[in-house]
């Protein structure tokens, strides 16, 4: 029997229920056990204002190590880029779509604007990567913090608290969130640029677990790998997280040549950093990107 660790929002259930559905399709038995994480208990401060790194991760990390689960199911977006000690990421899901969605209320569209929403709107996003892409599209606009989970921003939306809100589009499709009312708009990650690993689930397990790693590994998908540790390196040489605006999307094509978006800024009130960068290995790709955003 496979204890499998999550948070206990609607998005991250229905995450640890595909890995769920995943072990029964290779016949292994599993159970879910549900973990409170310091992200999930202070919903009045912003992102940034929340001290430390992997605040929606490190009580379940924590659990693993104290072997009260097996295996740890996050998206992959919110996990730091160094594990800690005893632990490894040793799967990941298939992508969903790594594209930020734009949800604008019907008062608030507007088609001749950039974005579709009109001037001097309120959006909602406690991200930094989102807020300094906001004003770096659209400087008229007023930006608002909001947490909450998938449903609970959405509502927060209905009920005008604002003008439009940010949101990645994978949450939204993977429980199905009732978007009906308001007008969507998918923001191109090559433009808007994605958080890295943004629509990817992460499996981690302890170092030691090697029966479970290897079956974690059977699991993943393959050729998202490379892109994803792109991404990630790319990450861990800016000493990025939820505390700074980055974005990194990497795509591999048909020839097996990389190609990296990616945006790096101090602060969101900072001016934006752009880099568009390919390449036929990966080797240094990552190194090439940071020295150029910096």
């Amino acid at each position: 029997m496979i204890k499998i660790g999550t948070r206990g929002s609607k998005l991250a259930m229905w995450q640890a229920e595909h890995f769920q559905q995943l072990l029964n399709e290779i016949n292994i038995e599993s159970s879910i056990i549900v973990l409170k994480t310091k992200g999930d208990r202070i919903q009045n401060l912003s992102f940034d204002k929340i001290e430390g790194k992997g605040f929606f991760t490190k009580e379940i990390e924590d659990a693993l190590l104290a072997e009260e689960i097996d295996v740890a199911v996050h998206s992959l977006k919110d996990l730091p880029t160094e594990s800690p000690e005893g632990l490894v990421i040793a799967g990941l899901s298939s992508r969903a779509n790594p594209a930020d969605l734009l949800l604008i209320r019907e008062d608030s569209y507007d088609e001749q604007q950039p974005f579709k929403l009109k001037k001097g709107s309120i959006v909602g996003t406690s991200s930094q990567r989102r807020k300094s892409l906001v004003r770096y599209f659209r400087p008229d606009i007023s930006l608002k913090d909001i947490r909450g989970n998938v449903p609970t921003r959405i509502q927060k939306l209905k009920d005008g608290n604002f003008d439009a809100i940010v949101i990645a589009k994978a949450g939204v499709d993977r429980i199905n969130a009732r978007i009906e009312g308001l007008h969507s708009r998918v923001l191109n990650p090559k433009e808007f640029i994605s958080a890295p690993g943004q629509g990817v689930i992460a499996f981690q397990t302890r170092e030691g677990e090697i029966d479970i790693r290897k079956m974690l590994g059977r699991l993943s998908d393959k050729n998202l790998v490379d892109t994803v540790n792109v991404e990630r390196k790319v990450l861990k040489l800016l000493e990025g997280g939820c505390h700074m605006p980055i974005g990194v999307y990497c795509e591999k094509d048909d020839l097996g040549n990389f190609h990296v978006w990616s945006c790096y800024g101090n602060n969101w009130k900072d001016d934006l950093n752009f880099v568009q960068y390919s390449s036929n290995t990966k080797f240094e790709l990552a190194e090439t990107i940071a020295n150029k955003l910096k």
